[in-house]
């Protein structure tokens, strides 16, 4: 097992068996609200082990962790809120689980969950707006923009201030959530942890229908270099998250402002 809050791996201890899979895991996300009385989770991610972990029985150490998302076997979350509700995807759908109380059991409530690929909503900590790269930038501008702008649409703004809430909300109703890296990115390279938030996250995201992405590629692509190791995130419906990654492939402005023809809000807009 492998925790957001221990910094080393933890071995399955002796006389229990050895399985066949790595778990990580972030225990309670959004615990330093949990005096204010909002929307906790847990969320998690399983990895197979390397084959020869399971046949030698050699130590565990934390390369055997460093997996790309693509390879999850499975992934989900439990989000403690007015229903305790379990959301899970073993690589063939989401489906969603609510716990009855009574009996003790989840029951299978929202069943092949989808999320749209259009959307009017997004999630962003405006806060952080000095540090937001140019295309996050130009993004948040357009949506503010409203039916006037280039986008044409008005938009509404949504933000939880936890990925695993902020990922439910979306489940349910559509949407688009971005923690960006800062500009600087060595001062900051992202908000969530790649391992214990983003993958499971991401993966549940892509299999209801979404997309996930560090904001310049598919974030299930990234091999993690260390446990700890955070990342940009941008999730949610697909062709919402697809616009933010074109504007952070497209060249960057000019010196000077360069041709207006050519602006942001021009005619040639993308």
């Amino acid at each position: 097992m492998a925790s957001a809050t221990v910094g080393a791996p933890v071995a399955i201890p002796p006389p229990h068996p050895r399985g066949k899979y790595l778990l990580v895991f972030d225990a309670l996300e959004g615990a330093s609200e949990a005096d204010l009385n909002v929307a906790l989770g847990s969320v998690f991610s399983v990895l197979r082990a390397p084959a020869d972990l399971v046949a030698s029985g050699r130590d565990l150490c934390a390369a055997d962790f460093l997996q790309a998302g693509a390879q999850q076997v499975a992934a989900g979350y439990a989000l403690y809120g007015p229903a305790t509700q379990l959301v899970l995807t073993v690589g063939a759908g989401v489906h969603g689980f609510t716990l009855d109380p009574n009996l003790g059991e989840f029951k299978l409530t929202r069943p092949d969950i989808r999320i749209p690929p259009d959307t009017d909503t997004f999630a962003i900590n405006a806060a952080n707006s000095r540090f937001w790269e140019t295309p996050v930038k130009r993004y948040v501008d357009e949506c503010l923009a409203g039916k006037t702008g280039p986008r044409g649409k008005d938009f509404s703004t949504r933000w939880i201030a936890s990925p695993v809430a902020e990922a439910h909300r979306i489940l349910m109703r559509g949407g688009v959530f971005l923690c960006p890296r800062d500009a600087d990115a060595a001062s900051q390279p992202g908000c969530p942890g790649l391992l214990h938030q983003a993958n499971p996250l991401a993966m549940l995201v892509e299999q209801a229908g979404g997309r996930a992405s560090t904001g310049r590629e598919a974030l299930l692509r990234v091999v993690p270099s260390d446990l700890q190791q955070r990342t940009g995130l941008v999730f949610g419906s697909r062709h919402e998250v697809e616009r933010i990654e074109a504007y952070h492939r497209a060249p960057a402005a000019p010196a000077g402002g360069g041709s207006p023809l050519f602006s942001p809000r021009s005619l040639f807009r993308v």
